[in-house]
């Protein structure tokens, strides 16, 4: 079993009214097998936690830790944090002209094995999460998120986790701008990963649509930096009903 732990941690970020706070004391411990979501209002700070966590440098702790597996995570580069096993499906994916999906996916998975991987069983894993995931065998000789619309770059988000098998994935409102039927097949290819390697998921979203299909074991909200209620699944269902107005309402009571 792998462990994430957060403990005590404030983050800030270069803005250009100077240096602003954004994370104000996360404490979260997350493990293999267990899927954790993380809502809030916009501008709370979930998508800090999850860039900070992956190792963007325009964020800079200040205080606090990351640990996994015991292991320093803020003294690691981008690349050591991928190889440890922690993974970042992004709000707003990158395109990369000239790099093909194909030799995208193999060169990450040489990175992070050590050595280039079979070509048979390779092909057919490949091949296999694809069909999974619905996509056109064509997709595979195009260029990395060039040219693709909201669900195909969600769509290769997923394809990656399902092919590179991280320990840890941090998915990023994955939920962004997809209908209704993409939104199922994504939420399928996160539960299979899950399912085939005991995934652990830290899911970041603003609504509970995506929580009917990847149920989660714990809900946190996070609001002005801060988690101000956890709770299991049913906290997911209150927000539905009630949304984020009594945390947002200074006079409100805040459920420890």
């Amino acid at each position: 079993m792998s462990v994430l732990e957060i403990r005590d941690l404030h983050v800030t970020v270069e803005t250009e009214e100077g240096t602003t706070p954004i994370l104000n004391g996360i404490d979260l411990t997350i493990r293999t097998g267990e899927t954790h979501a993380i809502m809030g209002p916009n501008g709370s700070g979930k998508s800090t936690l999850a860039y900070t966590i992956a190792g963007h440098p325009k964020y800079t702790v200040t205080q606090g830790s990351i640990t996994f597996d015991g292991e320093d995570v803020l003294e690691m580069s981008v690349d050591e944090r991928a190889r440890a096993g922690l993974f970042l499906a992004m709000q707003y994916p990158v395109e990369i002209p000239g790099v093909t999906v194909t030799n995208f996916l193999r060169t990450a998975k040489t990175a992070l094995d050590g050595e280039a991987p079979a070509i048979r069983q390779w092909t057919k894993d490949v091949k296999g999460a694809m069909a999974n995931l619905r996509m056109d065998p064509k997709f595979a000789q195009r260029n990395v998120n060039e040219g693709f619309s909201g669900g195909e770059k969600k769509r290769h988000e997923i394809l990656q986790l399902e092919v590179l098998k991280p320990k840890l994935a941090v998915l990023d409102e994955t939920d962004s701008g997809l209908d209704v039927d993409a939104l199922k097949i994504v939420s399928e290819g996160v539960n299979r990963a899950k399912e085939e390697t005991n995934l652990g998921v830290l899911l970041i979203t603003h609504y509970t649509r995506i929580l009917r299909y990847i149920r989660p074991d714990f809900v946190h909200v996070v609001v002005a930096g801060k988690i101000v209620e956890e709770g299991g699944p049913e906290l997911a269902d209150r927000l539905e009903d009630e949304g984020y107005d009594r945390f947002l309402d200074p006079a409100a009571p805040i459920e420890a």
